[in-house]
């Protein structure tokens, strides 16, 4: 009895065989996704091009009724300029957004990191009360506690410092809830090999945990990094003195009631996402696993 054969059905994901020709729906389709992502890539540098563009421009340049893609001379002496200008002190704001950054990036890690760990995997009648209430704190608009903030930071003689700066923001709420969803979804079977061996929550916290969650730790890191680099308003309040200026508030200070330094203005723009958009060369895989891995669960 002859037996007929059904053709191979191809999944999605399947090589194109050798020889075989994508029809005219696949092709357009293909041609549709590259234009598009083409067009979203020129949308998005588009605003690097202006900063760059007018960092290296004088303000004839800049407020020139006619556009050229360049000007014919590029000023780099602005950048001396902006680093010579008395009034703003643009490296001392830059060294001041650095330590805010990086510290009190450390401190929300390192608080955020143990809250969520003890709320996911140590045992406590009280976790998912203390759980909803970190919940609770993110429905409170930061208007609401700002008054109280400034007078606590105020009464401890913190203002104008990189203290009154970093340590009112150094535990948050939302990165102890992100970190107690990837707990959550963390494998047992690591910690119970370590139980197995005898350590206890802090050092399998420390020794298993935390070398296998990196990724995640990168990723919330670069999070964080970016909301303290662009702080503006509570900066503002805090940095009285211009020697506790951070990057945002010394920007603002190029656009006045009476002047606009506009160049500088652009050049200081230029300096200061610098290191933001490193950040985000180095490390935007990380921000996408980080998304996909803090699971919505428990």
């Amino acid at each position: 009895m002859a037996t007929t054969t059904q053709p191979a059905v191809r999944t999605t994901g399947t090589p194109v065989p050798i020889g075989h020709r994508r029809g005219p729906m696949a092709t357009v389709a293909t041609i549709a996704r590259w234009a598009a992502l083409l067009i979203t890539t020129v949308v998005f540098l588009v605003p690097f091009y202006l900063i760059v563009r007018n960092a290296l421009s004088s303000d004839a340049d800049i407020t020139a009724p006619g556009w050229t893609v360049f000007p014919t001379t590029l000023h780099w002496e602005n950048i001396a300029e902006l680093f010579n200008d008395n009034e703003v002190p643009m490296a001392r704001a830059l060294w001041n957004s650095t330590v805010v950054g990086v510290v009190g990036t450390g401190g929300q890690l390192l608080l955020a990191a143990m809250a969520g760990y003890g709320l996911a995997r140590i045992p406590n009648r009280a976790s998912d009360k203390i759980f909803y209430l970190i919940v609770a704190t993110l429905m409170i608009p930061a208007a609401v506690t700002f008054i109280p903030s400034f007078v606590l930071v105020s009464s401890l003689g913190w203002v104008s410092s990189l203290r009154g700066l970093i340590i009112p923001g150094l535990f948050s709420g939302f990165a102890a809830f992100l970190f107690r969803q990837y707990f959550i979804n963390f494998p047992k079977e690591l910690e119970e090999a370590a139980r197995v061996d005898g350590l206890g929550y802090w050092r399998t916290f420390w020794l298993i945990v935390v070398p296998n969650s990196l990724p995640f730790f990168a990723a919330i890191a670069a999070i964080t990094f970016i909301a303290n680099w662009n702080a503006f308003l509570w900066p503002l309040v805090i940095g009285q003195d211009s020697s506790s200026w951070t990057v945002q508030v010394a920007l603002s200070t190029f656009i006045t009631a009476q002047t606009i330094n506009i160049h500088e203005l652009f050049v200081a723009a230029a300096v200061s996402i610098l290191p933001l958009v490193l950040i985000f060369v180095f490390l935007q895989r990380y921000l996408v696993q980080g998304v996909t891995e803090t699971g919505i669960k428990g």
